[in-house]
C-alpha cells in the first residue's frame, strides 16, 4: 500500500519477538510491546475504506503525512478494534485545526498531552468505559484509542523525545488519554452546545497538562459548594503554569461526576447558570462559554481538572468521519 510503502508489514508467520525487534529498531514504539502489524491485520482495520491513501493534510512538527493507511497502521500498532479508525482519524486531523497548535503541543518542555473525548452513540459500540475509572486502566477502547493517538504523534507527526517532543519530564498521559462524555442527559453533550446534532457521533480534541482532583467544599449540597473549589483550582494551575507572565485567557474543561451533576441540577441550576457562576470568578476564562463541564465517570463526588496547555491551544469538536465514502 502505498502510504506504507516504507513501514515493516508481517506475514502471519513471523515471530512475535522478531517483528518487535524490528520496529523497535524503526523507533516506531512507545516503549510498551506493539501489536504486529501483520497483512492480516491491516487489511481488516481498512475493510471498506474508500481511500485508504488519501491525505488529510501534514502533521507537526516532522510534517508526516496524515492517510487513513498510515493511522490504521498505528491503530493496529495499539490494538485498537477496527471500528476505532474512523475516531482516531478524526481525532488526528482535528489536532490540524491552526487553533489547537499541534506544533506547541508537541514540542515545548511543557508536559501537555493530546487528549481524545469521544461523544454520541459510538461509544456505547465501541464499548467504552464512560463510569468509574473511566481515566484509568480495564478498558479496552479507552486505552487502545488513547494509545493509537498517541502513536500517531510519535510516528506521523514525530514527535519523538529529543527530536520533535522536547519536554522536560512529559506525563503519563503521553502514553494514551482518551475517555468518553457520558450520556445521562443531566447537561447538554460537548458537541450539543457547539451545534452538532444530538445523536451524531463526534470527537473532542484537548491539549492538557494533566489532572487535578478537585472536591466539593463541606457536603457539597449546594451548586456554589460543588463549584467553587473548582474555580479555585482553575485559577491555581493557570497562576503556576503561567510563571508570573500574562497569558490570554482561554478555555476550562473539567469531569463533573454524574451524581454532583444531578445535585446542581437538582438546585435548578443549567449549563448556563454553571458557566455564568465560574465565569464571574477573575482571569479565569474569556466568555462564559469556555467553561465546559463535561458529565461523566462513576459514582462518587470527585472532580477533575483538565488544565489546557498554558502556551495556548484550543480545543476542537468534529463529526467523526464516514471513511467509506
Amino acid at each position: 500500500m502505498e502510504a506504507l510503502a516504507d513501514l515493516p508489514i508481517f506475514d502471519e508467520a513471523v515471530p512475535w519477538e522478531e517483528a518487535q525487534a524490528i520496529l523497535a529498531e524503526q523507533n516506531l514504539g512507545d516503549g510498551l510491546p506493539l501489536v504486529s502489524p501483520t497483512k492480516a491485520r491491516l487489511a481488516a482495520m481498512l475493510d471498506g475504506v474508500a481511500a485508504p491513501n488519501k491525505s488529510y493534510g501534514q502533521m507537526v512538527p516532522l510534517f508526516g503525512d496524515l492517510t487513513t493507511a498510515a493511522v490504521a497502521y498505528n491503530c493496529v500498532l495499539a490494538g485498537c478494534a477496527p471500528a476505532a479508525l474512523p475516531i482516531v482519524l478524526t481525532a488526528a486531523e482535528a489536532c490540524l485545526e491552526p487553533d489547537f497548535n499541534l506544533l506547541g503541543i508537541l514540542t515545548t518542555t511543557g508536559t501537555p498531552a493530546v487528549v481524545t473525548i469521544v461523544h454520541g452513540p459510538v461509544v456505547e459500540s465501541l464499548g467504552m468505559n464512560a463510569g468509574t475509572n473511566l481515566l484509568g486502566p480495564g478498558n479496552r477502547a479507552n486505552a487502545t484509542l488513547g494509545r493509537a493517538m498517541a502513536l500517531v504523534m510519535l510516528n506521523i507527526a514525530g514527535a519523538r523525545a529529543g527530536i520533535g517532543d522536547m519536554a522536560t519530564m512529559g506525563q503519563p498521559g503521553k502514553y494514551g488519554f482518551c475517555f468518553p462524555e457520558g450520556g445521562d442527559g443531566t447537561l447538554p453533550t460537548l458537541p450539543m452546545r457547539r451545534g452538532l446534532d444530538a445523536g451524531a457521533s463526534a470527537v473532542t480534541v484537548l491539549g492538557v497538562s494533566g489532572t487535578v482532583e478537585v472536591l466539593p467544599a463541606g457536603g457539597g449540597d449546594t451548586p456554589e459548594a460543588i463549584l467553587e473549589p473548582m474555580a479555585t483550582t482553575m485559577a491555581a494551575t493557570r497562576a503556576v503554569a503561567s510563571a508570573g507572565r500574562l497569558r490570554a485567557l482561554g478555555e476550562q474543561f473539567f469531569l463533573l461526576p454524574p451524581e454532583l451533576a444531578h445535585q446542581i441540577a437538582k438546585n435548578g441550576w443549567d449549563l448556563g447558570r454553571i458557566q455564568t457562576y465560574l465565569s464571574g470568578f477573575p482571569d479565569l476564562v474569556r466568555d462564559a462559554e469556555d467553561v465546559h463541564p463535561i458529565v461523566t465517570g462513576g459514582p462518587g463526588v470527585k472532580m477533575t481538572h483538565l488544565p489546557i496547555w498554558a502556551g495556548g491551544s484550543q480545543s476542537v469538536t468534529r463529526p467523526v468521519r464516514n471513511l467509506r465514502s
